[in-house]
């Protein structure tokens, strides 16, 4: 049991750490020292592509490990609870910002220096910008999400039943 545990503490602890990590440390670090926002831009891109991937192997370590102990512990895997759906959530909203949000974003990133075009005379500067928003409010989705998942998990292992 105490193993399960700890997969699903560190599941969460990678995911919403890298999270944290990644939006109030090192975004606004790399923006505000490499010498162009193309750089930092590319530097970002790359990080979060494997920032996306190590939550979809904790979200997925955080289930199996979840549904094990649940079956361990009350002898049924208690699928539909309020943790479990969240993961599901956030590793949908991961999923669609890797592979539907984070490719444009790069298609448009490749065309044109983002930087150097006002948003209000270019069509890919301002679909960029959208784009731009709609990852910050998955990311952000995921963090509120994951730590209500946390929440849900330190009561559960606190509870006796």
């Amino acid at each position: 049991m105490w193993l399960l545990r700890f997969l699903m503490l560190l599941a969460l602890i990678v995911w919403i750490g890298g999270i944290i990590f990644f939006a109030f440390v090192l975004a606004p670090t790399l923006f505000g020292v490499l010498p162009t926002t193309k750089l930092a831009g590319n530097v970002v891109n790359a990080t979060l592509s494997r920032l996306h991937w190590m939550g979809l192997v904790s979200g997925v370590v955080f289930l199996i490990s979840s549904l094990v102990y649940n079956w361990q512990k009350h002898v049924q895997f208690r699928a539909f609870s309020v943790a479990h759906f969240f993961v599901v959530l956030m590793l949908s909203f991961t999923v669609v910002s890797q592979f539907g949000i984070t490719p444009r974003m790069q298609r448009l990133r490749a065309d044109m220096e983002i930087s150097d075009l006002p948003v209000s005379l270019n069509a890919q500067r301002a679909e960029f910008d959208r784009l731009h928003a709609w990852s910050t409010r998955l990311e952000g989705g995921v963090l509120f999400l994951g730590l209500g998942v946390v929440v849900l998990t330190a009561r559960r292992f606190n509870s006796k039943s």
